[in-house]
């Protein structure tokens, strides 16, 4: 359900806004001065204010400003005003709506279902879903460059990593020392092939159960390794 703050200090129609969106299934709270308003929408949870421009202590324009900075939610206000310049003024300091009073109810329901149904859409599309490998109980967040196995977290260095996620990517292929070496550590670098070896075996005291019997990391004699999914 979402909750709401209603800033206004002509309290008939702070009720009948609270009414209307109450009836919508919204959560709302109400507060008739500037300042307690203002420390309401800082301190506490909610998923979008309306705001009267006119009201005692702090203006609606102050407390805008100050919520704008620190939260990222709708904000509808509410006046009187009928002006272009309050309007241009309020849409400066992030309102995202403007609405003159009188008004109807239904509009100012239909406004807030529309402001947050747009949030909710713009939240879900910024929202960056990490990119994740499970495989059999070993699961690697490549985002994170975090790996767990069976639900515990286990350490890596930078190339083990690489070597396990790049393996892991593969399943079922077999990959030699030397087409390895190439991937990880590149073309580029000098070293011995010897180092993939090394590399192996370290991944394997992490993730397998018996490393004599490795039931991930696969050795195809004469050839390399491979992931086995």
């Amino acid at each position: 359900m979402s909750k709401i703050l209603i800033v206004e200090d002509e309290e008939a129609i702070a009720d009948l806004e609270k009414d209307y969106l109450e009836l919508s299934g919204f959560e709302v709270e109400i507060e008739n001065r500037g300042d307690t308003g203002l420390d309401k929408a800082l301190n506490e949870d909610y998923d979008l204010l309306i705001l009267d421009l006119m009201l005692p202590e702090v203006d609606g324009f102050e407390i805008c400003r100050q919520v704008r900075e620190k939260k990222d939610m709708p904000i509808i206000m509410v006046s009187a005003k009928k002006d272009d310049i309050d309007k241009i003024r309020g849409l400066g300091l992030g309102a995202d709506d403007y609405i003159t009073k009188p008004f109807s109810p239904s509009e100012m329901v239909a406004r807030v279902k529309a402001h947050l149904a747009r949030y909710d859409r713009l939240i879900g599309s910024g929202q960056k879903v990490n990119d994740v490998i499970e495989i059999r109980g070993i699961k690697i967040d490549k985002t994170a460059r975090r790996v767990w196995v069976n639900g515990e977290e286990k350490q890596f260095t930078t190339k083990e990593f690489d070597l396990l996620t790049f393996l892991a990517e593969n399943p079922n292929h077999v990959f030699t020392k030397e087409e390895l070496f190439r991937e990880i550590w590149d073309m580029e670098s000098i070293g011995d092939i010897a180092t993939v070896t090394v590399h192996i075996k370290k991944i394997r005291e992490k993730i397998e159960f018996n490393t004599a019997k490795p039931q991930y990391i696969e050795t195809i004699w004469g050839v390399g390794y491979r992931f086995k999914a």
